[in-house]
């Protein structure tokens, strides 16, 4: 083969020259690889891409998926060329009349991929869906990669070596519960406890012949007062963070960057919301006292603080705009507590001295209508009796009747059409909305009404991290973007830049949108992640 060094040689200027397109399947990929040789790769288009904002929530983007779709071709599996399991070897020792066919074809298919689908993008419309929400998020996701996170090896010690104390003692707390000894990971031995040897009632076998244990079942029994299934999914949750997180954490840093470097896939969720791997650090429970700990480990830079910008409620902005809900509206132009002020419509209560389990409430039922909740599960979410529930879910439409519209138009629409559409027309599909099972169909019909809303959400941020880049660097300030996490955006900034910082970023994130209602960004700083957010 020709020397490394040779062909980058060749190859630097030609990926760099702004009159070459260069097509790629996920090139992000190939930019961040390419990037630590000092390789740039400018203009692109990517096919995976293209893919994806015309056939979103269709089938999987990848190149196989496609190739066969489209062209009807079965590309070479890379286990063919490199092997699997323990046998597989790295593609510097695959002989290199193999690697020629195999690479070969990747560039052949990609290119008649791309001849396929780019024309579409302008006969379906979604030429700005993808000009603008996704090529130009490309390589603001390979900077965000490639900077990582800084994290504190020694406090995640600190957190395993915790969390397993604690396991031991639960573990001897349900030992005692049950009255005697048995393995708390198995599914089948807890059943056999609860509802054998416990005799609690209402024990359902799976087609295993084993009772059902998943959180639900356990959720359920907890509600109803038994002490056993509330010690197991604390046990079950710190078993998860700990094998999760803390542990596993320690393996992925980095040992020349020290730091934690997520991969970031523009094309997994139909809606548009970016999903974050090796590690997922999207998953971190942010409202229990251990996922705030395990937050805690994320760390500035020596000089610099952590700034964790949040959209506020950003989906219920998004469903008062696209619904029209005028009280709503009113109230987030008014900076009134939404939450509050739907405890008071919905309860006949005042807001003065509300009792704040009144207003939890009503923030279970916000939230709760965004994703087409049913009496079932909000009585689930709030330990209360179903019809109780249903009463508050109609009390919610007898005082926001637009929000019914809303939903029966969406999954009429979707139904009628086959798809759902973001307000910045990125198109979802529905292909299970006039499925003929009630219960499919059902979920179907949820994620219809949930999935504008959710992606126009996604799409708003996407909007932001394209433009924040540019605006920092015209302000002359030295952030650094590094993760994104649903609604919120972290930065590594300089001590010195923290309050112009701020003001760049709010400006941005607040005017990604020309929404009906404001938008607005919470901003916190610290020398962690747990202390910014």
């Amino acid at each position: 083969q020709i020397p490394m060094d040779a062909a980058l040689a060749l190859l630097r200027p030609l990926l760099a020259d702004p009159s070459v397109l260069k097509v790629g399947q996920n090139l992000k990929y190939d930019m961040l690889v390419l990037r630590r040789y000092d390789v740039g790769i400018a203009p692109m288009d990517d096919t995976m891409l293209l893919s994806y904002v015309t056939e979103g929530g269709l089938h999987g983007h990848g190149m196989d998926e496609l190739s066969k779709l489209h062209l009807d071709i079965q590309p070479i599996p890379f286990k063919e060329v490199a092997g699997s399991g323990k046998s597989q070897i790295t593609f510097d020792q695959v002989p290199l009349d193999k690697a020629t066919e195999y690479a070969a074809e990747d560039a052949d298919l990609t290119l008649r991929l791309y001849q396929y689908l780019k024309p579409r993008l302008l006969a379906e419309r979604k030429h700005t869906v993808y000009e603008t929400l996704e090529r130009p998020l490309v390589p603001v996701l390979v900077d965000m990669e490639q900077a990582g996170i800084l994290v504190d090896r020694a406090e995640l010690a600190r957190l395993s070596a915790d969390f397993a104390a604690r396991i031991v003692v639960l573990e001897g707390e349900i030992h005692e519960l049950a009255g005697e000894t048995f393995n708390v990971n198995s599914p089948k031995q807890l059943g056999e406890i609860l509802f054998d040897k416990m005799s609690i009632p209402g024990g359902k076998k799976t087609k295993t012949g084993a009772y059902g244990t998943g959180a639900d079942v356990l959720e359920g029994l907890a509600a109803q007062g038994h002490e056993l299934p509330v010690k197991v999914l604390e046990y079950r949750q710190l078993a998860k963070l700990k094998s999760t997180y803390t542990d596993s954490l320690q393996g992925q840093i980095n040992g020349v960057t020290g730091r934690v470097h997520t991969s970031y896939a523009m094309a997994a969720t139909s809606t548009g919301r970016l999903a974050s791997t090796d590690p997922n650090l999207q998953n971190i429970p942010v409202r229990t006292e251990e996922g705030r700990r395990i937050r805690k480990a994320f760390i500035a830079a020596a000089g610099c603080k952590l700034l964790s910008a949040d959209y506020s409620q950003i989906e219920l902005r998004i469903l008062a705009h696209i619904a029209d809900i005028p009280a709503l509206r009113e109230a987030f132009h008014a900076g009134q507590d939404i939450h509050a002020m739907t405890a008071a419509q919905v309860f006949d209560i005042p807001m003065e001295g509300m009792d704040p389990m009144m207003r939890r409430r009503a923030k279970a039922i916000n939230f709760g209508i965004i994703y087409g909740i049913s009496a079932f599960g909000l009585a689930n979410n709030l330990g209360i009796a179903r019809g109780e529930a249903q009463a508050y879910i109609n009390a919610y439409f007898e005082r926001y009747p637009g929000i019914r519209d809303y939903m029966e138009r969406t999954k009429e629409s979707a139904r009628e059409l086959g798809y759902v559409e973001t307000i910045y027309g990125r198109r979802i599909h529905m292909p299970g909305i006039n499925d003929k099972n009630p219960a499919r169909r059902g979920f179907h019909e949820r994620a219809a009404i949930n999935a504008p809303i959710q992606g126009s959400a996604a799409d708003v941020i996407r909007r932001a991290m394209v433009a924040i880049p540019g605006a920092l660097d015209a302000a002359g300030l030295g952030a650094t973007m590094l993760l994104q996490v649903h609604d919120e955006l972290i930065f590594d900034v300089p001590e010195a830049e923290v309050e112009a910082t701020i003001v760049v970023v709010k400006r941005i994130m607040e005017g990604a949108a020309h929404l009906s209602i404001p938008l607005t960004v919470d901003a916190g700083v610290g020398g962690s992640w747990a202390e910014a957010h």
